[in-house]
């Protein structure tokens, strides 16, 4: 059972993020945990982020949607957590995938109005409408609770409005459009530590392009985990967040920077590629070479280049007409407008995340698939 439940973690662990292009909701660790009636287990339990995560993907018809979690300290020595769910919780804290902070105070709902995310809780909308009146729109409050095939979502304001794609305030777009250094050279605003430290090549560190918002004292851009004010270190790389849809299912979002032009392919060698063969029909895996189309963005312009073996096209504007599909051939370069979809091979198609209202499925692929019998046995009655 101890090998499923790290497996388990392992798949939640790959929708965590605190980049906020990809981010589609917040939570606090240390209250989802404590959701007994879940699975009517014992106290705290990280399996129960998982069934919130799947509750998401349902919620938003989406596949592989990842979450913003913020950590209290004191979950780290929680003594209802395993020793391996405290070590776990750790890693994730090192390697960045989480936020963890001193003490929680406003910090879930800070993140959640600078990125324009909706918060997965169950306090009520009345406890945080004086600080924070918009949590009163409807869909920016949705509490996990149980349901007939596993957790629901449940709007505390309006009727469970499915969260859009998400967009910062105007306070969130100022402070995401610097690059931040902490003086305490952490994970998420700095190199992660001595470079000469023998362990520095192991250390996981944030890139730039997804640092978290930074957190906001008496007005002043902060260090979230260590209460040091921070250094503004320059514009950051401007980006775009495109979505993968494949036989009308968004099945992956991912992040194209000025500074790091993004493969898709059947299989693209080297890292930061986007992998698209798990999804595919033995005809497409055929058709679809293993890097197929670069994405670039430079001076605010999205572009697509072929990389492949038999070409990509572009349908301009989304329009399906055949007689409208432009064709790039190996290296040919195309600027994409707004609405211009990319297609790999017939219904595997790329564009950007506002492009497509739903996600296109009922029920996600789950991060519990591998959890143990007596982790769900709730909804197994």
């Amino acid at each position: 059972m101890r090998f499923e439940v790290s497996k388990v973690l392992d798949a939640i662990e790959a929708r965590l993020t605190t980049d906020p292009a990809l981010a589609r909701a917040v939570v606090d660790l240390s209250e989802i945990v404590r959701y007994a009636d879940l699975d009517g287990g014992r106290p705290a339990s990280m399996l129960r982020l998982g069934l919130v995560i799947d509750a998401l993907g349902r919620h938003v018809a989406e596949e592989n949607v990842p979450v913003y979690a913020v950590v209290p300290r004191g979950l780290l020595s929680d003594a209802d957590l395993t020793s391996n769910e405290r070590m776990v919780v750790r890693r994730w804290a090192d390697d960045g995938v989480v936020e963890v902070v001193p003490q929680l105070d406003d910090r879930v709902l800070e993140v959640a109005e600078l990125l324009g995310l909706p918060v997965l809780t169950r306090t009520r909308a009345e406890r945080f409408r004086d600080r924070r009146p918009w949590v009163e729109d409807p869909g920016r409050l949705l509490a996990a609770v149980p349901g007939a095939g596993g957790p629901v979502l449940v709007a505390r304001v309006g009727r469970g409005e499915v969260p859009a794609v998400a967009e910062p305030s105007p306070l969130g777009q100022k402070l995401l459009s610097r690059v931040w250094g902490c003086p305490e050279n952490c994970t998420a605003y700095g190199s992660g530590g001595d470079p000469d430290s023998p362990f520095a090549d192991m250390r996981k560190t944030t890139s730039p392009v997804s640092q978290p918002p930074p957190a906001l004292r008496a007005g002043v851009p902060t260090c979230p985990r260590h209460g040091t004010r921070l250094r503004d270190a320059g514009p950051r790389p401007a980006v775009e967040v495109l979505s993968v849809r494949i036989d009308g299912i968004i099945r992956q979002r991912f992040v194209v920077s000025t500074e790091k032009p993004v493969v898709v392919g059947r299989a693209p060698e080297g890292d930061g590629g986007v992998m698209l063969g798990q999804w595919l029909t033995d005809d497409a895996r055929k058709w679809i070479s293993r890097g197929h189309v670069r994405f670039a963005l430079h001076s605010g312009e999205l572009s697509a280049q072929d990389v492949s073996t038999n070409g990509t096209g572009i349908r301009p504007n989304g329009s399906f007409d055949d007689d409208q599909r432009v064709t790039l051939n190996r290296d040919e370069i195309r600027t994409l407008g707004p609405d211009d979809m990319v297609e790999l091979y017939a219904n595997v198609h790329v564009g950007r995340a506002k492009l497509w209202a739903s996600g296109g499925v009922s029920q996600p692929h789950s991060v519990m698939a591998e959890a143990p019998t007596m982790a769900i046995r709730k909804f197994e009655r």
